[in-house]
């Protein structure tokens, strides 16, 4: 007596869904097909007819009709597969993992293969083992501790300065980059053409250093830059001369570093005679 099909009822959501997992690129065919089937029974086919349209097995269509009647949405999915038995069970890859975050004997750190070495494991385990437990023992950052003691009180005022910035004021940051190299090619450049990049020689000539100046209004955005041979308590304080006259209305509090030039007596003697200037200074080996 042959087995009779179970029938197939449809809600609006469950449809939808179906319909997302037929059409949806990024699902796997498996389901996808699975999907047709039901659509294709919930819309009065029979399970020969189904096979024929999708050209499966009718056993197949029989398979999933009848897991999507008694389990719902979730019967079109697989199983879970138990696979094969790990190799290595938790206490080897606690050993791994505890020794890789110990410094080595005899050299910096540790890589894959001399970590299997020395645990007589192979590297490609080794490998799988630090790529599931995110451990990179190759990449190193560098970190540093203020020793200023009112970091917490230059911290809260720059933040400040940030997020709250005073009425009628602007907020600036001021700092130099020294020791830029001007150099120039000692032949003519080549210009782009079809299939070839520009080129230049790979000789140059120095032509010594240059240090900028420049100063950030954090509102906007907009960049006052100066070019000097030098980065001395002159050129600092002429170049804030600038700022000043590029700003003549409202209060400037300028974010500046520890750099000496910023802080010493010259500056202090420059702020008392711009009293609409303000200086804040980041905490020691702030950025």
């Amino acid at each position: 007596m042959p087995r009779i099909a179970l029938p197939i009822q449809l809600g609006a959501e469950a449809r939808s869904t179906l319909d997302k997992f037929v059409h949806s690129s990024s699902t796997p065919q498996s389901l996808a097909l699975r999907s047709r089937i039901v659509l294709a029974a919930a819309d009065g086919s029979n399970n020969q007819q189904i096979a024929a349209a999708l050209r499966i097995p009718a056993v197949t269509v029989g398979k999933w009709r009848q897991s999507f009647a008694v389990h719902g949405i979730e019967g079109l999915r697989d199983a879970p597969r138990s696979g094969r038995p790990p190799k290595h069970d938790a206490d080897v890859r606690h050993k791994v993992q505890a020794r890789v975050c110990q410094q080595p004997d005899d050299q910096s750190r540790w890589t894959v293969r001399t970590l299997a070495a020395e645990l007589g494991l192979p590297a490609s385990t080794v490998h799988t083992m630090l790529v599931a437990a995110k451990l990179r023992p190759h990449q190193i950052r560098t970190f540093t501790f203020s020793p200023d003691p009112d970091f917490e009180a230059k911290l809260l005022d720059i933040v400040g300065l940030y997020l709250n910035p005073p009425e009628n004021a602007l907020v600036l940051c001021v700092d130099e980059k020294p020791s830029i190299q001007a150099l120039d090619r000692t032949q003519p450049l080549l210009p782009l053409r079809a299939k070839k990049p520009r080129a230049w020689t790979n000789e140059y000539a120095r032509h010594g250093t240059q240090t900028l100046l420049a100063a950030l209004e954090i509102a906007t955005g907009k960049v006052i830059a100066h070019v000097r041979d030098r980065r001395t308590t002159v050129d600092f304080l002429s170049f804030m001369d600038d700022v000043v006259k590029s700003y003549p209305l409202g209060e400037l509090h300028v974010v500046l570093d520890n750099l000496n030039i910023h802080k010493n007596d010259a500056a202090k003697q420059w702020l008392l005679r711009h009293s609409r200037v303000h200086f804040h200074y980041t905490p020691t080996h702030a950025s």
